[in-house]
Formats: structure tokens, C-alpha cells, sequence
């Protein structure tokens, strides 16, 4: 195995294991709780790049599907994929290699542009948990749309806002480190 590999493969599943952990941060509110979940989600993407945010979530979707207490409130199984959360746990999926595909400033990028692709990626990433999750919590509930608006976006919006700009800040402060860690494993 490469030294590259075993670097990606070590940060995929150092945020897998963040993004686990952070699920048990849990504010019940409704069919849907508030999680630190998105935060990490968003990292994974933006710090490690699309394919390390698609095999952290990816991995942390399947340790929960098979049972393992990784899900909010350390909760795991098949029923919460299928559930009202599930569609944003689909979300997480497509959420991470998103941010990474947009937060791929190159190293010789202005710190402004750090700080604009940054904010961009989290805000897209964040928004993007959205799209199969409202539509899947409407579904899985029979809500009509207002209340799936209601119980799965409304209340989350502050605090993802919050959780968007602290991916961002810690992508733009640390997004280096990072490369500079993946890129020396190609050098040797």
C-alpha cells in the first residue's frame, strides 16, 4: 500500500470516526433533532477533498445501517435510513464530495478567495442535505409540504448558518495542512 493511500484512508476514517462522535451531540426537536453531524460532514469534503468526504460519509452511513450507535442520540439500524432522517442521511452523501469539489482553492489562492470558495462550499454542502431530506420527510411522514418545511428546515437554518461558518473558518485555516499532508505522501 502507498503512503498515499494509507494517508487517505487514515483521514477518511479519522472523519469518519468525527462525524460519529459528534452525532451524539443531539438537540431533540421534532421528527428531525439537531445535530454537530453537518459541521463534520462539511469538513470531510472541504479538508480531505470529495473522494475522502464520499468514503468518510459513505462508511459512516454503513456503520449505522448495520447496526452500530453512530446516527443522532447514538441510534443506529436500517430503520433510520428509511425513516424521516433518512433523506438526509442520503443528503450527508452527496453534501461532502460537493463542499470538496467547490473548497479546492490552489495554494497559491488569496486568502479572499479562500474565504469566498469556503463560505460558498459550506452553504452549498449545507444546502444540498435538503434536497432528498425535506422531500423524504414529507414522504415518510405524509406531510404536506408546508409542515415538512415547518418540522425539517425552519428551525434548523440558525444553527446550520452557525455550523457552515465554523466548516468554513476551520476549512480556510487548516485546508493547507491538510494538502501539505496528502501532498508529501506522493513526494516520498
Amino acid at each position: 500500500m502507498t503512503k498515499m493511500r494509507i494517508r487517505t484512508t487514515v483521514l477518511s476514517a479519522v472523519f469518519t470516526a468525527l462525524i460519529a462522535a459528534s452525532a451524539f451531540f443531539t438537540i431533540p426537536v421534532g421528527p428531525i433533532p439537531i445535530v454537530l453531524t453537518t459541521m463534520f460532514i462539511l469538513l470531510s469534503g472541504m479538508l480531505g477533498g470529495a473522494k475522502i468526504g464520499f468514503s468518510a460519509v459513505a462508511t459512516y452511513l454503513i456503520l449505522g445501517i448495520i447496526g452500530l450507535p453512530v446516527f443522532a442520540g447514538g441510534t443506529g439500524g436500517i430503520a433510520k435510513l428509511i425513516g424521516p432522517t433518512g433523506g438526509f442521511l442520503v443528503g450527508y452523501l452527496l453534501a461532502a464530495p460537493l463542499a470538496g469539489l467547490i473548497y479546492n482553492p490552489g495554494p497559491d489562492s488569496s486568502r479572499t478567495r479562500k474565504i469566498i470558495l469556503a463560505v460558498l462550499a459550506a452553504l452549498v454542502g449545507g444546502i444540498t442535505l435538503y434536497i432528498p431530506g425535506i422531500p423524504w420527510l414529507k414522504q415518510s411522514l405524509s406531510m404536506d409540504w408546508p409542515a415538512a418545511l415547518q418540522a425539517g428546515l425552519i428551525p434548523f437554518i440558525p444553527g446550520d448558518l452557525i455550523k457552515c461558518a465554523a466548516a468554513a473558518v476551520l476549512a480556510v485555516g487548516l485546508k493547507d495542512r491538510f494538502r501539505d499532508f496528502l501532498t508529501e505522501a506522493e513526494e516520498e
